[in-house]
């Protein structure tokens, strides 16, 4: 009963947002009124400035509104709050405000969830395993939470357990966010989008095994493990179930913990640059990368005699990626560093991005725009355009497409398989590194981590022509 409880008061509050945008678009419609667009001479229609600031208004309370429900409902929601905190560019920007709470704000559980999880894994009490463990968390995320704790033989561990019930609350909260979906794509058909809502699934699945979480945590330790300056947690195997999970404890601050950083006289471009290039080379080399490269996931460690150690937490969200995206991926960099049309192009298309029943023209059309735009600014760094503000970024777009060919386009577009995780990850990971270091150029740093694909490339098509 708990369960279907909590679906209704999901669809709810989702209901209520969407009803609310519904009434705000039916009375655009009933009072705008067609004009004369000044500076193109075409017929355009215009909101009256009341209904305008009406939408601020709708926006902010409907934020409001998902916050608190977030807040609430807990679970997924909070885990799908955290992340449109961040890349959610379709939502409206007071949603990204609100929700940047939840980055750190995340409400714990009682110590007696700890106590049922371990006596249902191991069948006995946390303290009857260890010398001393701490009541309080260290931690506390949307599936689990993480409490610090001292083995009979003495070593400094950290104990990550599973909420009790927490698949059956997924598995209610994955059918309101599939919902959502449906109606997302009601309004914007892109093709293969579903395969988000897969990708979240299998997210979450991944997430809540903690033994496949063990083992993501000793692939990337063994991927660094020649690389004195990035260390990752080593798993206490006895202690660890598919809902517990016992790791060395690591000692540091967060990565954006500024204060910290230059208390510990560690510099800011330093740590940018390092997170960086770990980025590009778990991505590019490893192909098997962090794909949630959120504050709370990465810790510094100042040394002794100068410098630091970047430290990895929490392996659930490991992925990989595929060569063929990898091949577009560096497509599109090589394109753009080149100024070469057909390359970008070939990229985006080797992505997975175009259907094939799409309109093939205007997709590669709207790209070049866009792309021939981008060249155009004065400074094409990665770094300045992580820094733009929303109003610089919208100037990009064309206003044709938008108008005319909007839905043609969307239908044309193609969510690539796998997509989901690159997507997030670089997100994440260009908005953490923004935080720490705004004048940072990635491209330029990650740059040595294509530069040998590119090589390979340009050798494998020399040897082609010959």
């Amino acid at each position: 009963m708990e369960i279907y409880v909590r679906l209704a008061r999901a669809l709810w509050v989702f209901g209520t947002i969407f009803s609310s945008y519904m009434v705000q678009l039916a009375l655009v419609r009933l009072f705008q009124t067609p004009g004369d667009d000044p500076e193109t001479g075409e017929e355009r229609l215009y909101v009256p400035p009341g209904l305008l600031k009406r939408r601020v208004l709708v926006d902010e309370k409907n934020a409001d509104r998902l916050l608190a429900a977030t807040l609430d409902l807990r679970g997924v929601f909070i885990k799908l709050g955290q992340v449109l905190s961040i890349m959610g560019g379709f939502l409206p920007h007071v949603y990204g405000t609100k929700l940047s709470v939840l980055q750190d704000a995340v409400p714990p559980h009682p110590y007696s969830a700890l106590e049922e999880r371990f006596d249902e894994s191991f069948g006995k009490s946390p303290d009857a395993l260890f010398q001393k463990i701490s009541h309080e968390p260290l931690a506390a995320a949307s599936l689990g939470q993480v409490h610090e704790a001292w083995l009979e033989d003495g070593r400094h561990v950290a104990v990550k357990f599973l909420y009790p019930g927490i698949r059956d609350v997924i598995r209610v909260d994955m059918r309101v966010i599939r919902l959502a979906l449906k109606v997302y794509e009601w309004f914007f058909p892109v093709e293969n989008v579903a395969s988000v809502y897969d990708a979240l699934v299998d997210l979450l699945r991944r997430e809540t095994d903690y033994v496949h979480e063990a083992a993501c945590m000793v692939r990337m330790g063994d991927n660094f493990r020649d690389q004195d300056d990035i260390r990752v947690p080593e798993v206490i195997e006895e202690l660890t179930t598919g809902e517990v999970l016992t790791m060395t404890f690591m000692e540091g601050f967060k990565i954006n913990d500024l204060e910290a950083m230059e208390a510990a006289g560690v510099e800011r471009h330093a740590v940018a640059t390092r997170f960086t290039q770990a980025f590009y080379e778990q991505l590019f080399v490893h192909r098997f990368f962090h794909a949630d490269p959120h504050p709370g996931n990465f810790l510094i460690a100042p040394k002794d005699g100068g410098g630091f150690d970047l430290i990895i937490l929490d392996f659930g969200a490991i992925s990989e990626v595929s060569d063929p995206m990898i091949d577009g991926m560096v497509d599109v960099l090589q394109g753009f560093f080149e100024q070469d049309d057909s390359l970008v192009l070939h990229g985006f298309t080797s992505i997975g991005f175009v259907a094939e029943s799409g309109n093939r023209e205007l997709v590669e059309r709207t790209v070049l725009t866009y792309f021939r735009k981008l060249l155009a600014l004065e400074d094409r760094t990665a770094g300045a355009l992580m820094r733009a503000q929303r109003g610089e970024l919208e100037s990009l777009i064309d206003p044709e497409v938008a108008r005319q060919e909007l839905r043609e386009l969307m239908r044309s577009i193609r969510y690539p398989e796998g997509w989901f995780y690159v997507e997030r990850a670089t997100v994440l990971a260009f908005w953490l590194i923004g935080q720490i270091d705004p004048d940072i150029d990635t491209l330029t740093v990650g740059f040595p981590y294509v530069l040998p694909l590119l090589a390979e490339r340009t050798r494998a098509r020399a040897s082609d022509s010959a």
